[in-house]
């Protein structure tokens, strides 16, 4: 609540919010995302680490890093359109966690991106509802960050 309020005060938008239990017993992690210039940032960063108990805080900006959401869909399937939808998830790398006479709940886990892609592949079945955790993330210990490569990679035909 008081991490909430520093964003309040201050106006910042969140764009995506995960809170859930750390690896240490008693202590939770929360994964934001915070559009703003470095500057405003670094302002940010400075008034949670005066909170007393907020142990850490780390800007993965300019850092190599993991991140990953999880998309729950529930849609319209027909028992003909069954091996269509397992298809299509299989594509993705989800599951199909849920079928019902009519409808189907699938998970995917994956960066923005593909969750967007995939959510707009199942339009024609018809979308019934959609939760989506906040994004979280790690940073790499391997040093590789695949966000610079992705941006500076050169295609070239051979």
């Amino acid at each position: 609540n008081l991490v909430s309020m520093v964003f309040s005060r201050r106006g910042y938008n969140i764009q995506s919010l995960a809170v859930g239990n750390s690896e240490r017993e008693g202590m939770s992690r929360i994964c934001m995302v915070v559009p703003g210039n470095g500057q405003c940032i670094q302002a940010l960063i400075n008034q949670l680490n005066k909170l007393v108990y907020v142990r850490n805080v780390t800007d993965l900006t300019e850092l190599p890093f993991v991140n990953r959401e999880l998309l729950l869909v529930k849609v319209k399937c027909s028992s003909s359109q069954r091996g269509e939808l397992r298809d299509l998830v299989s594509i993705f790398r989800g599951n199909i966690v849920d079928m019902g006479g009519s409808t189907a709940i699938v998970e995917v886990v994956g960066k923005e991106e593909k969750l967007k892609a995939f959510t707009d592949l199942l339009e024609p079945f018809g979308v019934l509802e959609v939760a989506r955790t906040g994004r979280v993330a790690m940073e790499r210990d391997s040093g590789v960050n695949v966000e610079f490569l992705e941006r500076h990679t050169i295609n070239r035909v051979y």
